[in-house]
């Protein structure tokens, strides 16, 4: 197939156009930088199509011939409320109406588990369940999902929890603080995480293309549950260090994001660290089932945490990164 992908030149973009080349598709990647996708990909740089969501030629070009398209950009942090929807709502309709444009066959789009939000009254999401996200992130993320839905051909929605491996810029800060000796915890560490390695994400992606399922909600993670604290002791023995929990207590959560927020947006930066963010973070658990993705697409997420991380802290050192 020849597939039209949105940032592919992002931690999650990368494994996927890596995974579509190994499957043989053509890959065609929206781009604001040509640089950095020649820095990103090397000789095995995909074709590229100049610009960004806001660009309607730019993505006219991309889903042109296009059998299948991949829409990954989105923003995880921002200045605003209003900048995530616009990106993760109003990138996401732009994509989906020129993908429509084209006649482009099947659409994938990459959401979040924090679109449906945490694990209420002990109901596991497996499916197009009612959602209740508790965040901005979460909830133009939801809003983002309304256009794909909206679209007459194949089209699938995936929700995946926390992602992490190689290339991940988020959980290295974690791995730099493991190496230094201290990890922060918030709370006791017992708040319930689904994971899934970058890995075997883009594998889930490129399965929900080949396969084409059923259009729906579908969580690709890992079926494994871990906890926060087990998190961090894991990023610890990944890296052969002997790290010392420092415990958060929740009463201070709120509060110390608050500032955090307040202090980016009086600076106009962008930071996940926002009072909004505390309402994700004080969550009993952020879990799901892959159980629907895996019986229909036959897709199982192959990599434990133990082994992913390892990989992760192998590939940080490699590229210098610790």
């Amino acid at each position: 197939m020849k597939v039209f992908v949105t940032g592919g030149t992002g931690f999650v973009g990368t494994h996927v156009v890596a995974a579509l080349q190994q499957r043989g598709h053509a890959v065609v990647g929206l781009v604001r930088d040509a640089r950095k996708a020649e820095q990103v990909f090397g000789s095995r740089a995909p074709e590229l199509a100049l610009g960004d969501l806001d660009d309607s030629r730019a993505l006219a070009r991309g889903c042109a011939g296009a059998d299948a398209i991949v829409h990954l950009a989105g923003l995880t942090a921002a200045r605003s409320r209003r900048e995530l929807f616009a990106v993760n709502a109003g990138g996401t309709r732009a994509v989906a109406e020129a993908a429509r444009a084209a006649g482009s066959a099947r659409f994938v789009y990459v959401s979040s588990l924090a679109a449906h939000g945490p694990v209420a009254n002990g109901v596991v999401p497996t499916g197009d369940a009612t959602a209740h996200p508790v965040s901005d992130y979460g909830r133009s993320k939801l809003a983002g999902e309304d256009p794909v839905r909206e679209l007459s051909r194949a089209w699938t929605i995936l929700r995946p929890p926390a992602v992490y491996g190689p290339r991940d810029r988020e959980f290295l800060r974690l791995f730099r603080m493991a190496g230094r000796g201290l990890i922060p915890v918030f709370g006791d560490g017992s708040q319930r995480l689904s994971l899934v390695f970058a890995g075997d994400l883009a594998a889930a992606i490129v399965r929900c293309l080949e396969a084409a399922p059923a259009p729906g909600v579908y969580y690709p993670a890992h079926r494994d549950i871990t906890t926060t604290r087990a998190l961090v002791e894991g990023i610890a023995a990944a890296l052969g260090t002997r790290a010392r929990l420092v415990r958060i207590p929740r009463a201070v959560i709120r509060p110390l994001f608050w500032i955090t927020g307040i202090a980016a947006r009086v600076t106009g930066r962008a930071t996940l660290l926002s009072a909004d963010k505390a309402n994700e973070i004080l969550a009993d658990a952020w879990i799901c089932s892959p159980a629907a993705l895996e019986a229909a697409t036959g897709w199982r997420a192959g990599t434990d945490l133990a082994a992913g991380l390892r990989r992760t802290a192998d590939w940080y050192r490699a590229a210098g990164w610790l």
